[in-house]
């Protein structure tokens, strides 16, 4: 039958390797395209969120920064501790701090240690007890007992070791070690010292050159005339 056909009929009909390699491809493509779809639209699961309810707050989002978790000192986290930050740092003064924070906390509360202080007596880690003084760049005494309330002097870094610095007999070196006491200024103590003769009480101590009300404050309970 074939045959009886024209040529140029038969040269249509005829099915070359090319030709059926080509519509095998394009077969291959619809294909793989078809499956491509259905994969994509196929039924999925669906996690449904927690309910939370109104008003449910973590307990690590109400705590104040730096505070301890609950359970873990204070109650619930809420109690705090009242302590004196004195001496060489940017903004001394009475701070209350959350129950359990350390020497580190109090000195970032008091504006942080100018650069160049000298804080190797100072345990920063150390954990803080209610009613303590902590005097920043004087010689470090032992820390207070355990819930004993401090007093001038009390705390790593704190207080004169074995008592009140003599105004009347202390070096240029030693005033210096004053907290907020510098080389300049101790030198100006010195200087008062010996035009004066001495001191007759640690109140003269306001009338030295570049001490002012607050120094002098800081100052009072750490040195005697």
């Amino acid at each position: 039958m074939r045959e009886r056909l024209p040529l140029w009929l038969q040269d249509r009909c005829e099915m070359r390797p090319r030709a059926v390699a080509a519509v095998g491809v394009v077969l291959l493509a619809a294909v793989g395209f078809a499956g491509q779809q259905y994969w994509s639209d196929r039924p999925r699961a669906v996690t449904v969120p927690a309910v939370v309810a109104p008003g449910a707050v973590p307990a690590a989002a109400t705590a104040p920064a730096g505070a301890p978790a609950a359970g873990t000192g204070g109650v619930g986290g809420a109690a705090r501790i009242v302590v004196d930050v004195s001496g060489k740092v940017r903004d001394p003064g009475v701070r209350r701090l959350p129950a359990g924070s350390r020497v580190e906390d109090a000195l970032a509360a008091a504006g942080g240690v100018p650069p160049g202080t000298d804080t190797t007596g100072l345990n920063r880690a150390r954990v803080l007890v209610d009613g303590e003084q902590v005097v920043v760049g004087a010689p470090a005494q032992p820390p207070p007992a355990a819930g004993a309330g401090g007093g001038v002097g009390s705390g790593p870094g704190a207080g004169l070791g074995p008592g009140p610095l003599s105004l009347g007999s202390a070096t240029v070196a030693q005033l210096d070690g004053l907290p907020g006491v510098g080389p300049i200024l101790a030198q100006h103590i010195v200087d008062f010292r010996t035009a004066r003769g001495g001191f007759r009480s640690v109140e003269e101590l306001r009338q030295v050159d570049g001490i002012g009300e607050r120094r002098f404050a800081d100052l009072r309970a750490l040195v005697r005339p």
